[in-house]
């Protein structure tokens, strides 16, 4: 691909940064940002020695306001066929948003606005962490789209069924306190301590056994729908090497000796 890349990528000490870098467009996700992101979920799953993820966007001014609509103008008036639900066969399949097995946590570092397919990306994230300017909505429902990215699906989930379907079949937007209240975010804080309070959720999860926590996160999401008996009776493949692990002899072994766990991932 030619051209200044859509995405920053940086790994440092168990941590992936991944900042959505088109500020000029509010962080607008065209196509080549999908391809480009794609390339990075694989190399993070494909990493051991990245423990968690900290998605965010640059410029300040938004996370990221969704899909690039004049790239969407420009190919209907070229007709492309529309999509719907999914990305699958579109560029950058399966983007974060159905890559339902990842098993590394990903924090969303809010800061503005998060609308649309950005919104979506936010909802797939495991932990939300936004500054108290941070404005959350899913617009597509006044320009003839659907949030196909899982907004329906994970919003209706996530929030009270009233409340989801309001905001889905109106596209009005939530202030940063008002998705705190309802949970969809887990900290929000001035704008200037936002980079230290996601440092400081970054820091408890390298902390984590990384093992544990990817057993837990699989275990968590894909029992979400299950009757508990099924939950329980259920195979999870973290967890299984998770058990057989030398981290989960390390840990109880470093509680009785009264230091600090070394963690392998084996």
């Amino acid at each position: 691909m030619t051209g200044p890349a859509r995405v920053r990528y940086e790994k440092k000490e168990h941590v992936a940064q991944v900042t959505l870098d088109r500020p000029g467009v509010l962080n607008a996700m065209d196509l080549r940002m999908h391809e480009e992101l794609a390339e990075i979920w694989d190399d993070v799953e494909a990493d051991d020695e990245v423990r968690v993820v900290v998605l965010t966007g640059a410029g300040g001014r938004a996370f990221s306001v969704g899909q690039d609509l004049k790239e969407r103008a420009r190919r209907d008036a070229a007709g492309t066929p529309a999509s719907s639900f999914g990305s699958r066969g579109q560029p950058g399949w399966p983007r974060l948003t159905e890559r339902f097995g990842f098993s590394k946590p990903v924090v969303a570092r809010v800061d503005g606005y998060a609308l649309g397919g950005g919104f979506e990306l936010v909802l797939a994230c495991d932990v939300v962490v936004a500054s108290d300017q941070s404005v959350f909505g899913l617009p597509e429902v006044r320009l003839g789209l659907v949030p196909g990215a899982g907004g329906v699906f994970r919003l209706i989930r996530q929030l009270p069924q009233k409340v989801a379907m309001g905001l889905l079949l109106t596209g009005r937007r939530l202030d940063a306190a008002t998705a705190y209240a309802y949970g969809l975010v887990n900290e929000v804080v001035p704008a200037d301590r936002l980079d230290g309070c996601v440092d400081g959720w970054v820091a408890e999860l390298v902390a984590s056994a990384p093992l544990s926590v990817r057993a837990i996160k699989e275990a968590a999401l894909r029992s979400v729908d299950l009757p508990l008996p099924d939950a329980f009776a259920a195979t999870y493949g973290w967890e299984e090497r998770r058990r057989r692990s030398a981290d989960a002899v390390e840990g109880p072994r470093a509680f009785a000796e009264k230091r600090a766990p070394i963690w392998t991932g084996q």
